[in-house]
Parts: C-alpha cells; sequence; structure tokens
C-alpha cells in the first residue's frame, strides 16, 4: 500500500500574460488542472466553471476511470451550456485533466493539451497525450520534435471542454509505486519550463 503522501499546488500568471486562466482542484483524492481559452474573460470563466463541476460532483463514490469520465461529460456540459446561452463567453472551452486515486491505483482522465506527469526513479514521463495540432503533425511525420517546440501553432489543441455538447475522455490507470511523484500541469509550465529543470524542483 502506497497510501497518499504530501500535495501541493502552486499558480501562477507567468510573465506573458495579463490574468491567469488557469483553474485547479485539489481536494484529495481528486486533482485537476483545467487552461481556459476564449475572448477577454471567456477563459478563465471555462475553467473555474470545470473546476467547480469536479468539486460539486467530486469523488463521494469511488470508481475509477468510469468516474472520472463522467466527472468530465459533467464539466463539459456546464462550460458547454454556458458558452451557448452567454453572448460574452461564446466559444470559450478549457482543457482539463484529473486524477482519482484509490488506494494504489490512480486512475486519469484527459481533454486537450495539459499534462499528466510520473515522476518514478528520478525520470520524468508524461503520462497523457496532447491534444494538439502540433502533436497531430509530430505522429504522421510532418514535423520534428524540435519543430514542434517553435511551431507557431503548437497552442492550437484539437479537443477541449465545451466547444461541443459532448467530448471523448481519454481515461487510463497507474499502478502506484511508493516514491512515485505524479505531476498535473498546464502548457503555462512545460511550454517555459524543460522536463529537466522540472526534474530539479
Amino acid at each position: 500500500m502506497t497510501g497518499l503522501g504530501h500535495v501541493g499546488v502552486i499558480t501562477d500568471t507567468g510573465r506573458k500574460r495579463r490574468r491567469n486562466e488557469d483553474a485547479y482542484v485539489c481536494e484529495p483524492p481528486l486533482f485537476a488542472i483545467a487552461d481556459g481559452m476564449g475572448g477577454a474573460q471567456a477563459g478563465e470563466v471555462a475553467s473555474r466553471l470545470a473546476a467547480a463541476a469536479l468539486k460539486e460532483s467530486g469523488a463521494k463514490t469511488l470508481g475509477g476511470e468510469q468516474r472520472i469520465s463522467d466527472l468530465i461529460q459533467e464539466a463539459n456540459r456546464r462550460v458547454y451550456d454556458r458558452s451557448s446561452t452567454d453572448p460574452n463567453t461564446s466559444g470559450m472551452g478549457t482543457t482539463i485533466t484529473v486524477a482519482l486515486v484509490e488506494n494504489d491505483d490512480v486512475a486519469f482522465g484527459h481533454v486537450g493539451d495539459s499534462r499528466a506527469y510520473l515522476i518514478r526513479d528520478g525520470r520524468m514521463e508524461q503520462v497523457t497525450e496532447d491534444h494538439s495540432l502540433v502533436n497531430e503533425l509530430l505522429k504522421s511525420g510532418k514535423l520534428s520534435p524540435e519543430e514542434a517546440e517553435s511551431h507557431p501553432q503548437r497552442s492550437v489543441i484539437t479537443r477541449a471542454l465545451g466547444t461541443d455538447p459532448d467530448v471523448d475522455v481519454d481515461t487510463f490507470t497507474i499502478a502506484a509505486e511508493a516514491g512515485d511523484v505524479f505531476l498535473l500541469c498546464s502548457d503555462g509550465l512545460t511550454d517555459m519550463v524543460g522536463e529537466s529543470e522540472i526534474l530539479e524542483l
């Protein structure tokens, strides 16, 4: 039994933007990061709506991947409904990456390009797949990893909450081992800080 160790949250607007469009959930055993998108304050609204939906629905009844998928669909419905009825938030959306800890297992749900990493034995592995245009180009061989780092459309995502009534959710489970560290983060971290630097923190 590994148990749940220390948890923590850091969020920062950074140097590029005037407004922080990230929202998070840190309510053990449920954790999430959401990174909003949309004009004016719409991105901030989307990410906070998604986080609020997770907090309200919560992990009262555990159930691994299916529970996470249900939570994300509910968050999607709330963001989509608001975007469809409020002209000020039309077209808004958000990424979401969720982790639910159950004993030695960590179940994940994921939409967009916010990421989950597993740090084990001094190595850092991205366990989610970016739903982004650049990742599609990488997978098809049309772009090299070096080109991807500076591609002008690297922030274009191919899947998000709130853009359609239903959303495809990637789900998977990892068996945790003693000493494992899981990191959920938005591209605000990974666009600015390399994996080797993150490992040193």
